[in-house]
């Protein structure tokens, strides 16, 4: 059907300017001693992209090369022959370390994790520039010959992008641009305070050979600069998300390197938080330890734990061991206080009162919504709905967005493994539209392909609502692909962020995700509060789907007007005390890093599967390579139901049945599964514990 033969519903989806993703190249050119080309910004800005495989929060294009690392999950392209870079990663086979994407990197949402080993990084012809060794002082530097076509100036450049100006960063010890502290160039107004960097003990830098005496002192008292103190960094409100730091300290809420140490880490230890992978081996020796951009914990789940009170609980005579997160999580000391202190020195109803209560109350309301925007990385405060959790907000799209934008005909597709809440109220707008329900398959695995993605979608597509991580099976979905592929199409995503939001970082402008619905209670919050995203543009254009005190401008028997978003979605009193506890909920976690919960929580998981996996007469359900949270099975000669019964004698938790998941259940041939799931608190003892139980179980 061609473009000009589609039936075009009454209302059109506004057009936010959305094109399809190009392709950009990845990594340095490869060549021989050709003379250096003129490199823009752009061309930089790409290079530094490349550079920074994966660091979180740093956003990177998608490389032509993308494809060949995802398997058969990937769009065939003409990139296909490229060889597989992820079949091992620092010794260790990528596919044994199932979990959350690496936010920002080039894979992210990719079968497999391609994060490169030491001696990969160490080879990176970028790396070898920078860590020449410069001569003596006095000396004229030694110039570098060009590496693959970049000269020495646009060698500098590309360092200078990558160091000289981060926020809480410092320069890379006895790198040829350690000249002590770090300068904007004249006139340019820096994004953020450059802080003063390290330098090798014995080595100076380049820029020493030449520099005034002024200049050499200060190179010279670099390292009492870097013991002095520091003025506070500023709010995390004034940075730009996509810029954050490259810093090389792990209580800072970095990344570590999990592919080269998970597999050797003894149980109930975490990833050294020394040890990155985007250094190379002579680097991740410096002691040098720069000022931390937040004011992150060091991740030590025994402290952690002491966080939650009710995990000292004792269930029929035994230590509780809870294991059903994916139902809900526990409560840290942090979200009761703040909840305990809100009710006793601030709850009043919001925005109109003329007293202080009605002031202080509208405040920590609000100051939620930041934190909120914040923690998902929206644009702006406006972006954020409050609304009782992931259902309303389901349903809030789909009867706003959709009555106006879905008509007879059109298309809504979701995908196999989505939980009830996000197929209900898609069929009762299909019903009264006559809009048409098309469904993405999933492999044995569980897994999502993008190659049935694109055979799903169609020019017919109005909306695509599939969820960030599986409930039922922990399958992470590729979203920022599929949302790719939907904006080519000129559909609009709805991504179901319930069950991602407490396992890894999530942002929802590099997703580009149209809207991001979650729940507070699976992050750690309060019960009936969740959060709709949804972009500005889109909730401008969107009507009111309910009606009320507080969603109004100006009423009168003949007519109504609105408020603009977010207050149109808030009809009536909002749930004020769990939107303040959500709020400190997202402060907890930004707090410990969702990095470091990632780091944590994927070495647990591989733990759980292999320690399940051993057990005979188990079977695993849902084996995909990218999962986070979840580990459900089933067992011979025990229902999930009895079992789950079993265990709970024991002291431990988990959920046992269809999960509101029945699609996905029928998908495997199953009724139920029993679903232990993981969060930032649980430990390798729990899950010896549970394999204990269930083979004492089975052997009855």
């Amino acid at each position: 059907m061609t473009m000009s033969e589609r039936q075009i519903p009454s209302q059109r989806i506004p057009d936010l300017g959305l094109r399809a993703a190009a392709a950009a190249p990845s990594g340095l050119p490869i060549g021989g001693a050709a003379a250096p080309p003129i490199l823009d910004d752009a061309t930089l800005d790409q290079i530094v992209s490349n550079l920074l495989l994966g660091t979180p929060g740093l956003a990177s294009p998608e490389p032509l090369n993308a494809a060949a690392t995802r398997g058969d999950r990937s769009i065939p392209s003409a990139a296909s022959a490229v060889p597989n870079l992820t079949a091992s990663a620092g010794g260790v086979p990528g596919a044994l370390f199932p979990g959350a994407p690496l936010v920002g990197s080039p894979q992210a949402d990719a079968a497999f994790h391609s994060v490169p080993s030491p001696a990969a990084v160490s080879a990176l012809p970028a790396q070898t520039a920078l860590t020449s060794t410069p001569g003596p002082l006095g000396s004229s530097f030694e110039s570098v010959a060009p590496i693959n076509g970049v000269g020495d100036a646009a060698l500098e450049r590309i360092a200078g992008n990558l160091f000289a100006a981060t926020v809480g960063g410092r320069s890379i010890p006895g790198s040829p641009l350690d000249a002590g502290v770090h300068s904007n160039p004249a006139g340019a107004a820096p994004e953020a305070p450059s802080l003063p960097g390290a330098i090798l003990p014995g080595t100076l830098s380049p820029a020493a050979s030449s520099a005034t005496p002024d200049a050499v002192s200060a190179a010279a008292n670099q390292r009492a600069l870097a013991e002095a103190p520091i003025a506070a960094p500023p709010s995390r409100a004034n940075v730009n998300l996509r810029e954050m730091p490259l810093n090389l300290d792990g209580l800072d809420g970095s990344l570590p390197r999990l592919f080269d140490d998970a597999g050797r880490l003894s149980r109930g230890t975490s990833p050294s938080p020394t040890s990155y992978y985007f250094l190379t081996p002579a680097l991740a020796e410096s002691t040098a330890r720069p000022v931390p951009y937040f004011n992150r914990r060091a991740f030590d789940v025994a402290d952690i734990r002491r966080d939650f009170p009710i995990l000292q609980e004792r269930i029929h005579g035994k230590q509780l061991v809870w294991l059903d997160n994916a139902a809900t999580t526990q409560k840290p000391h942090a979200v009761i206080e703040r909840l305990k202190y809100y009710y006793e020195h601030e709850y009043s109803n919001v925005h109109r009162g003329a007293h202080t209560l009605a002031a202080r109350s509208t405040e920590a309301y609000e100051n939620a919504r930041e934190k909120l925007q914040r923690f998902l990385g929206a644009a702006s405060p406006e972006e954020i709905v409050f609304v009782r959790g992931t259902t309303e907000g389901v349903n809030l799209v789909a009867a706003s967005f959709g009555n106006k934008f879905v008509g007879k005909g059109d298309e809504i597709v979701l995908s196999t493994l989505e939980h009830h809440s996000n197929i209900v109220p898609w069929q009762f707008l299909a019903q009264r539209t006559g809009a048409v329900i098309k469904v993405i398959p999933v492999t044995d695995r569980g897994e999502v392909l993008l190659g049935d993605v694109e055979r799903t979608l169609s020019d017919r597509t109005r909306i695509v609502a599939v969820t960030h991580v599986s409930n039922a099976l922990g399958t992470i979905l590729p979203v920022r692909e599929i949302t790719q592929m939907a904006h080519r199409r000129g559909a609009r995503v709805l991504i179901d962020g319930a069950q991602a939001v407490s396992h890894f970082p999530v942002n929802v402008q590099e997703i580009d995700a149209d809207f991001y619905v979650l729940s507070g209670h699976k992050m750690f919050g309060p019960s009936a509060i969740g959060v709709v995203y949804g972009k500005k543009a889109l909730l401008d254009e969107m009507p009111p789907w309910q009606g009320g005190g507080n969603m109004i401008q100006r009423v009168t028997f003949e007519h109504s007007t609105f408020a603009d978003p977010p207050a149109r979605f808030e009809a009536g009193t909002a749930a004020l005390g769990p939107a303040v506890g959500l709020g400190a909920a997202a402060d907890y976690l930004l707090q410990i890093g969702m990095e470091n919960v990632a780091a944590h929580e994927r070495v647990l998981l591989a733990y759980t599967h292999d320690t399940l996996g051993r057990i005979p007469g188990l079977r695993l359900i849902g084996t995909a390579p990218e999962k986070a949270g979840v580990a459900s099975f089933i067992t011979d000669d025990i229902t999930p139901e009895e079992m789950g019964k079993i265990l709970d004698q024991e002291g431990i938790a988990v959920r046992a049945g269809h999960h509101c998941a029945q699609p996905t259940m029928d998908r495997f041939g199953l009724e139920a599964t029993v679903r232990p799931s993981l969060a930032l608190y649980n430990t390798h003892d729990e899950i010896d514990q549970l394999a204990r139980a269930i083979r004492r179980a089975l052997r009855r």
